[in-house]
């Protein structure tokens, strides 16, 4: 537990990633159906996810090992 702690800002990425991909996927989303990341509610989110997670996980602070 107290690992997943240590990547709250990478964690809360991923959950507001996961809300914005949904919601961009369901107010603009993709009226065609041809496009490869909005045209399924699953896709969108998992993208969104992604996305802001690694945005996220640039700004957790890493350990450095001292000799």
């Amino acid at each position: 537990m107290k690992k997943l702690l240590a990547y709250k800002i990478t964690l809360i990425g991923v959950v507001l990633g996961a809300i914005g991909g949904y919601l961009y996927y369901y107010y603009i989303g993709c009226a065609t159906g041809n496009c490869g990341i909005t045209s399924k509610p699953l896709n969108s989110t998992l993208y969104g996810a992604l996305m802001i997670g690694l945005v996220g996980n640039l700004f957790e602070k890493k350990e450095t090992k001292t000799e």
